[in-house]
């Protein structure tokens, strides 16, 4: 008999902490091994939180993080749970007020750029369902891909969206992306026909959110998804001018159930 017929609430995972949420200190990477060969990386930090017990900061530190709908999928109007949750619907999806986990990075002083935002869904007994995978482009276009990761959190899908200039929509992401406890360990490889040209990583570890941590992660990584937009753009201006030609980008239609960003 699950919860739901049991009438019992539904089974949490109960982040630590005065805020009730994580942050990971990450190590970001990114591997191209073709047509040129490139690599980099860079650190900064991300939030792991509850979509329905998001961290209620005191406001002298409010302007450090700020998790807003419009900064995600679906409607700026609503909530963020909410929007999920019409996603979610929309691909026949109910998790019956089971919990979801995001990892992202917050708005931290009016700006925010989230290249990978992750949510891990749960039906109300805590099972695993799905996985979200929603990924912004620099272009201001966002496209959620529904993954089903099986035990050891690996998943694959058709690539549907454009992110890198350098690479037509084609192809397959192959994912791993188990649920993080107190390590993060996040791998996106992107295969074509003849080779896998792209991957990246990110790793991490998690400490509790709080005053000090956050203060501390705000002093090591200023400004720091600001300087993720920054960073990713420098990255493709030097490709550019090593010659790497820039791929069409295609209409990138609605996703049923969100609207455009």
């Amino acid at each position: 008999m699950s919860t739901a017929e049991r009438g019992t609430a539904p089974v949490r995972e109960r982040l630590p902490g005065p805020w009730g949420a994580a942050l990971y200190d990450c190590r970001i990477a990114h591997v191209r091994t073709s047509p040129l060969r490139h690599a980099f990386t860079h650190r900064s930090y991300l939030w792991l939180v509850d979509l329905d017990r998001l961290p209620r900061l005191p406001a002298p530190l409010r302007p450090l993080a700020r998790f807003e709908a419009r900064d995600h999928l679906g409607e700026p109007s609503l909530g963020l749970r909410q929007n999920l949750d019409r996603y979610l619907a929309a691909q026949g999806v109910d998790l019956d007020g089971g919990q979801v986990l995001m990892l992202a990075h917050a708005r931290s002083l009016g700006h925010v750029f989230n290249p990978l935002t992750l949510y891990w869904c749960r039906d109300r007994d805590g099972a695993p369902v799905c996985t979200v995978a929603e990924v912004c482009n620099t272009y201001g276009e966002r496209h959620c891909y529904l993954l089903r990761p099986g035990p050891d959190g690996r998943a694959d899908t058709a690539k549907e969206f454009y992110v890198s200039p350098f690479f037509p929509v084609d192809g397959r992401y192959r994912m791993a992306v188990p649920a993080p406890g107190p390590r993060l360990r996040l791998t996106m490889h992107l295969e074509r026909a003849g080779g896998r040209p792209f991957t990246a990583t990110v790793q991490g570890s998690r400490r509790t959110a709080g005053p000090r941590g956050l203060l501390l992660a705000a002093v090591r990584h200023p400004l720091s998804t600001l300087a993720v937009s920054v960073h990713i753009r420098i990255q493709g201006i030097g490709l550019y001018l090593r010659g790497l030609p820039v791929q069409p980008r295609p209409h990138h239609p609605h996703q049923e159930g969100v609207s455009a960003p």
